[in-house]
């Protein structure tokens, strides 16, 4: 099997599928440990790119049902955050086909510098109280751009993505974590079907590796969103900021 020749490998990719289901469900960060792995298996950068995004639209899919079961998936503004998420993934999408993907790496470390600073200085700003009242995205202007810019950063890259969703959803827009992550899932199968298709019209997607991934998003998603119905909104923000705090590092060491 092309990419799949060495048994340990698929089993660390399976692995890998079930780590980043469980932490993109609940914060972000999953990409940037798959898209390492698809890479040793001999993809090119683009490649493992649109390859990754398979496994993501597994994810998502799944992590919305999961969420819609437990009724934390607030359909009726999906339609409205859709219209800019989905404008920006077009033209992220297109970008990345011809692009490296690298050249966005200085806007995902920024933002996830930011939100740390944030998160430990002056956290409500960016974790709404537990009841707040969210707010309507046509009251908020900044929300809206920062949907567009989310939607265009996923088309591109992928990876990270969803910490710049809980940016907006959470720290703009004040959903609470778990509506805030069932909805980023949404935005994000939205925008990922948007960017598969163009990945797959420039030929760039191995769909064995992607599928194998994806198997163990499956089991890393019904964990995470059983975990995040059990605990408090507190613990939900602490496992958020570790995992700011890791992916900021982990991109610091590697640049």
């Amino acid at each position: 099997m092309e990419y799949l020749g060495d048994p340990w490998l698929v089993a660390a990719l399976l692995g890998s599928g079930v780590i980043a289901g469980f932490i993109n469900t609940l914060a972000g960060g999953g990409g940037l440990l798959i898209l390492p792995l698809l890479m040793l298996s001999g993809m090119g950068p683009a490649l493992a790119n649109g390859t990754m995004r398979v496994a993501v639209l597994i994810q998502c899919v799944e992590g919305v049902r999961q969420f819609h079961r437990h009724g934390s998936v607030p359909f009726k503004v999906l339609p409205g955050i859709l219209i800019p998420t989905l404008s920006g993934a077009l033209i992220g999408a297109v970008a990345a086909s011809f692009l490296p993907t690298t050249i966005l790496k200085p806007v995902l470390l920024t933002t996830l510098v930011v939100m740390a600073v944030i998160m430990v200085v002056r956290p409500s700003t960016l974790m709404p109280e537990e009841g707040e009242t969210p707010k309507a995205l046509a009251s908020t202007p900044a929300a809206w751009l920062g949907l567009f810019l989310t939607g265009a950063y996923g088309g591109f890259a992928q990876a990270g993505v969803g910490f710049l969703a809980i940016a907006v959803l959470a720290g703009q827009l004040r959903y609470d974590l778990r509506r805030t992550n069932a909805l980023k899932l949404a935005m994000t199968a939205s925008f990922t079907i948007l960017a598969l298709v163009v990945f797959v019209w420039r030929g760039q997607v191995a769909w064995l590796p992607g599928l194998v991934v994806g198997l163990g998003t499956l089991l890393g998603v019904r964990l995470a969103v059983g975990f995040a119905h059990r605990v408090s909104g507190g613990w939900l923000k602490g496992m958020l900021l570790i995992m700011v705090l890791v992916t900021c590092s982990a991109a610091f060491l590697k640049g």
